[in-house]
């Protein structure tokens, strides 16, 4: 699984582009100085949700899956949040497309 440093710091992180996901993630603990641990978190959410959708198209498999996400404050119950993935023809490995919260 692949999640880019870019998709966390520009996308689920950056307050000007994503007020929402980014309000979101902020709450929960996730910092941009510590892209790494959000991006940890998510390839472990992808392994231990629910696949609710896989979607075929010519430019790749789309899987969306749903599930609690462990925070850096450790808060309980666990959030519950949705991730996209694609897996390319010609790359093996999902690569995070979107998350946001349930």
């Amino acid at each position: 699984m692949r999640v880019e440093k870019r998709k966390v710091i520009d996308y689920l992180l950056n307050k000007e582009k994503s007020r929402g996901k980014a309000a979101f993630f902020s709450a929960m603990g996730f910092e941009v100085s510590q892209q790494e641990v959000l991006a940890h978190a998510l390839k472990s959410q992808a392994h231990s949700g629910t696949v609710s959708s896989v979607v075929e198209s010519p430019y790749g498999t789309r899987y969306t899956v749903d599930g609690p996400i462990e925070t850096p404050d450790r808060r309980t119950p666990m959030p519950r949040i949705r991730t996209v993935w694609v897996e390319e023809p010609h790359c093996p490995e999902w690569r995070l497309v979107t998350a946001y919260p349930l």
